[in-house]
């Protein structure tokens, strides 16, 4: 890793550029949203570096060329986009089934295997200088998440059966990832609907403040337009019960988190699969943002295959994600892609601030490491997409392969010196945001 030697104002002017480029138009429209989202940036160093990627792909850029490990192929797999270490989580798939993996698709793209695995190699030193681990414990992570990925790459490379490689559920999962597992059985739909609802006239309708908005009629109208156009995106499976998608109500919401601030967004109250209020499902519709890895890959042939980044966004996450969402779809709103999806009731975070044995810690580390594996053999030419027409595991273990010995040392010295920088930055970027020198704030 080698990003040029600056002092600090020239870093921060650098950083100013890059934000102008991914949030300048944003932050022109929602300043106070961008406000929210700074400060909790400003709260550590790992939350600054989860809000910019923008910048961690523009200090990548010069592998544009190519890099240890990349070829043909494997510089063209789909990819996370923004895989750090607080990405993982657990859902519902559509078999009904519990699942823990990678969450949160908004960045997936095309590109570099490794660009992955570096961003997920710097978040592991960013949490273990944050839990006061050596720089020798650090190091023993990220070989511990290189040999699991290894490992797991090549047993599905290899054609190792499902069983031998089966995914993170309350069967198979351990430790911080079952109890995610097991909080996630104990919420119930019921639940969120009652956070999010209330019963009127005999009828679910979503209640007042929280931080919903209520729509002026032509707006509701166009949301509703939307949804229509939304319906036709599902695969035929999923409209096996068409009352499920009888409308009940529409309000708008404003995203202020880290990765949504500024991004307008709408939820709409549906049936659901029988008339029973407890079986209401709550879908949200939210404006897709252009991911900051395209940014950086030229290949016109990439982007022009995604109609926009609505249906970037669900694609690359079909591809990712083995028995995704069935309510994941897309849209478009005003003339700009939306995403689709449901907002779920089983939906629970990877926790890391309780996990501070440095032996849970890897043990945990070894599992994502697993996880991401999975994740990119089930990007392939199984996905159904033509974009990436061949096993991307095959690929990805025969670059490995070629240099077995070099693999978890790329990632190992690139998580020390990108760790560094990020915390680095963090601190010019609190100077930067706190002495009111971020334009449009």
């Amino acid at each position: 890793m080698s990003v040029p030697q600056l002092n600090d104002e020239q870093r921060g002017e650098e950083i100013l550029a890059v934000f102008d480029t991914a949030f300048g138009e944003l932050l022109a429209a929602d300043p106070a949203a961008f406000r929210v989202k700074f400060r909790k940036m400003a709260a550590s160093a790992f939350a600054f570096y989860r809000g910019t990627a923008c910048l961690f792909y523009r200090d990548l850029e010069a592998e544009k060329r190519g890099g240890p490990y990349l070829d043909e192929r494997t510089s063209r797999v789909w990819i996370h986009g923004d895989l750090h270490a607080e990405n993982f989580g657990t859902y519902m798939d559509s078999n009904g089934r519990l699942v823990f993996n990678v969450n949160d698709f908004d960045e997936a793209y095309v590109g570099p295997f490794t660009w992955d695995l570096k961003r997920f190699a710097a978040s592991i030193a960013l949490i273990g200088y944050a839990k006061a681990l050596s720089d020798e414990q650090i190091t023993e992570l990220v070989q511990v998440y290189a040999g699991a990925y290894r490992e797991r790459i090549h047993a599905l490379a290899t054609g190792a059966k499902s069983d031998e490689v089966p995914p993170f559920t309350l069967d198979t999962a351990q430790g911080p990832l079952l109890d995610a597992l097991r909080d996630a059985r104990s919420l119930t739909r019921f639940g969120l609907l009652d956070s999010m609802t209330e019963i009127r006239d005999f009828e679910r309708r979503f209640a007042p403040g929280g931080g919903s908005i209520e729509l002026d009629a032509a707006t509701r109208y166009k949301v509703l337009a939307a949804f229509d156009g939304y319906l036709e995106t599902l695969p035929d499976s999923s409209l096996a019960h068409p009352d499920s998608y009888r409308v009940k109500d529409v309000v708008g919401r404003r995203g202020i988190g880290i990765g949504s601030a500024g991004l307008p967004s709408y939820n709409i109250l549906l049936e659901g699969h029988s008339d029973a209020l407890e079986n209401d499902v709550v879908i949200y519709i939210k404006q897709a943002q252009t991911p900051a890895v395209s940014r950086h890959i030229t290949d016109s042939a990439i982007r022009d295959y995604f109609q926009h980044e609505g249906h970037r966004t669900v694609i690359s996450q079909r591809a990712l994600q083995a028995h995704a969402d069935p309510w994941l779809g897309w849209t478009e709103l005003d003339g700009t892609g939306q995403l689709v999806a449901e907002v779920s009731p089983y939906a629970v975070d990877l926790d890391w601030g309780d996990i501070d044995d440095p032996e849970e810690i890897a043990s945990v580390v070894a599992d994502l490491g697993r996880a991401t594996a999975a994740m990119h053999a089930a990007a392939d030419d199984t996905s159904g997409e033509s974009l990436v027409p061949f096993s991307t595991e095959r690929a990805i273990d025969a670059a490995i392969a070629a240099d077995e010995d070099g693999f978890a040392g790329l990632l190992t010295d690139f998580a020390h010196s990108y760790g560094a920088r990020a915390r680095a930055d963090h601190q010019i970027f609190v100077d930067l945001f706190r002495n009111g020198r971020i334009p449009g704030l």
